[in-house]
């Protein structure tokens, strides 16, 4: 057994991959807990798919594909801010029209690259086993900084979450803090990128959250919770991939599901089966009369 979890350590890229995974799955379990409280998880799928005209860009200037898909997540999120700020478009209609707009630019440069199935196949799917020690300092520095963004903002956050007449009676700057949000959660959706991929970066947003409100309503506790999923989702996930032979971020999301689907299925409160049992276990003393 010691043999079999020590061997993927003994080459250097799986030390990589475990590093970037278990970085990208704790970033995007904390971030997301935002996401699954206000119901935006259409907007990390959108955000997600958004980032394809940045890369082709990217791809066809030479330049490098994180920073192009870094300036166009930004660049969505805050037009996705501006649109809804001004009253006369909800924020779920404007979200529609630039994904939908982002995304068709990126499908028509994509199509204009002869060799894009090659060379652009590890952002739509994800390659956390190509992560350089360069990719590996990048992706710290940029969670570094979201996550103290996160830390000194939270009770902004907060307040802007849960009470937004409260937010606006203390003369905080609502609208800024969307759009920050929106610009940290684009931030996060890039960096994971190399990690699962456009395709299933919503998942790692969702998936691990969901996992932890089902357990706690409080949201220091959720954020914790969901961190320690989102990790172990990482590890075991890549263990898998490496011993199977499978894609790495199918088998992290994979194994994220997995988990909740336990929680949903036995947590000790809301659990479907728990539930169930509780109620036989209530009902037999009754027969027994």
């Amino acid at each position: 057994m010691l043999d079999w979890l020590i061997t993927p350590f003994s080459y250097a890229f799986m030390q990589r991959a475990f590093l970037a995974s278990v970085m990208v799955g704790i970033l995007c379990a904390i971030v997301g807990c935002y996401v699954v409280l206000r119901s935006m998880a259409f907007l990390g799928d959108a955000l997600a798919h958004a980032v394809l005209p940045g890369i082709a860009i990217a791809y066809l200037v030479g330049g490098n594909l994180t920073v192009g898909a870094l300036i166009t997540a930004i660049i969505v999120s805050l037009g996705i801010g501006f649109i809804s700020k001004q009253g006369n478009i909800r924020e779920d209609t404007a979200i529609g029209i630039l994904f939908t707009a982002a995304l068709s630019l990126g499908i028509v440069l994509i199509s204009s690259i002869r060799s894009y199935a090659v060379d652009l196949s590890h952002i739509l799917f994800g390659d956390v086993l190509g992560v350089s020690t360069e990719d590996l300092v990048l992706t710290a520095s940029i969670a570094i900084i979201v996550l103290v963004l996160v830390l000194v903002l939270y009770r902004r956050f907060l307040v802007v979450l849960f009470d937004p007449i409260l937010a606006v009676t203390q003369r905080l700057r609502v609208g800024l803090l969307n759009t920050v949000l929106l610009v940290l959660l684009a931030v996060t959706i890039v960096i994971s990128l190399q990690t699962v991929g456009v395709a299933l970066v919503a998942a790692m947003l969702v998936t691990p959250p969901a996992t932890a409100y089902l357990l706690t309503r409080r949201l220091p506790a959720m954020m914790l919770l969901s961190a320690g999923f989102g990790a172990f989702s990482s590890l075991v996930g890549l263990y898998a991939s490496f011993y199977a032979n499978v894609a790495s971020g199918a088998a992290i999301v994979l194994t994220a599901t997995i988990v909740f689907t336990l929680v949903y299925l036995f947590s000790p409160k809301k659990g479907i089966l728990t539930s169930l049992f509780q109620r036989w276990a209530s009902r037999q003393p009754e027969k027994s009369k």
